[in-house]
């Protein structure tokens, strides 16, 4: 089975779990919406890139930390989409949790899926125990205070933002776990991953903010030009197009490069540079070029 298909299933069976035993049928409702269709997938598919990099000989704890990973990174939308947030009707080319189901179920639907992301994990690890408290530490610490997705959220409130520090928290630090946790689960130190996935979570908030400043609600999936309405700190506010147009090659070329020594090293290179390419968006690699 491919690493799409093995993530599709895993995601599929864990939400399958969820939907049975008799719970609230709209809240169920709700937590599919968030998760199916499927989007790219990238935070499962980096951590499968990097178990298969390390040489792993089994994927059990790599494909569960993955789907965790990706029942967070929904659950993070789902919140982001809130009409206390972002106030976003779409999401996907779709209506947003919110919109489809109301606020109140939206919070509990991410609610929910924060919860099936360490079921998921712990469940996926019973089979391959020996990296499960590694890799709930590193889960753990991409969503919570001081650095992780909660945090990212939490600075749109403070007056005075670093952006650097902001987009790390926000959108890093699951890429960053995604790296991390598939070095654990081959047995690696997943320390000296971090930088590959801090640097190419760097280079997707900077694509997005270049899709909200001057991409189209079709191609980007959801309302566009929020950053500015919001006052939210972006790349393009405090660079510009051509400047975090720069900053993207800049930190993509840092992601691939920081790529540590692994059996596997030369074929993950290729992946993350063949990645940062689909980044931009096409309007502006045309400008650009």
């Amino acid at each position: 089975m491919d690493a799409m298909s093995l993530i599709e299933s895993t995601l599929t069976t864990a939400m399958l779990r969820a939907e049975t035993g008799g719970g609230p049928p709209k809240l169920a409702a709700a937590m599919r919406h968030a998760v199916f269709p499927r989007g790219a997938r990238v935070r499962p598919r980096l951590c499968l890139a990097v178990a298969s990099a390390c040489g792993a000989d089994r994927f059990d704890a790599a494909v569960a930390a993955g789907a965790a990973l990706e029942f967070l990174h929904c659950a993070s939308l789902v919140h982001d989409d809130l009409p206390c947030f972002d106030d976003a009707a779409t999401r996907r080319g779709r209506p947003s949790v919110h919109a489809a189901f109301g606020a109140p179920i939206a919070v509990l639907a991410g609610d929910a899926l924060i919860v099936l992301a360490f079921q998921t994990l712990a469940l996926g690890c019973a089979v391959q125990p020996g990296p499960v408290i590694a890799l709930s530490g590193i889960v753990a610490e991409a969503v919570g205070m001081p650095g992780g997705i909660v945090a990212g959220q939490a600075w749109e409130s403070e007056d005075e933002v670093d952006l650097a520090r902001y987009q790390r928290a926000k959108t890093s630090a699951l890429f960053a776990a995604a790296a991390m946790a598939g070095a654990a689960s081959a047995g690696e130190d997943p320390l000296p991953w971090r930088a590959l996935g801090d640097n190419l979570g760097d280079a997707y908030q900077i694509a997005d903010d270049l899709c909200d400043a001057a991409g189209d609600a079709a191609s980007c999936g959801k309302p566009v030009g929020r950053d500015a309405a919001l006052h939210r700190p972006s790349a393009v506010r405090r660079f510009g197009i051509e400047g975090a147009l720069d900053l993207l090659d800049e930190v993509a070329e840092r992601a691939a490069s920081s790529i540590p020594d692994c059996p596997g090293v030369a074929s993950l290179r290729a992946l993350i540079v063949q990645e940062a390419k689909r980044l931009v968006p096409k309007g502006l690699a045309r400008a650009a070029a």
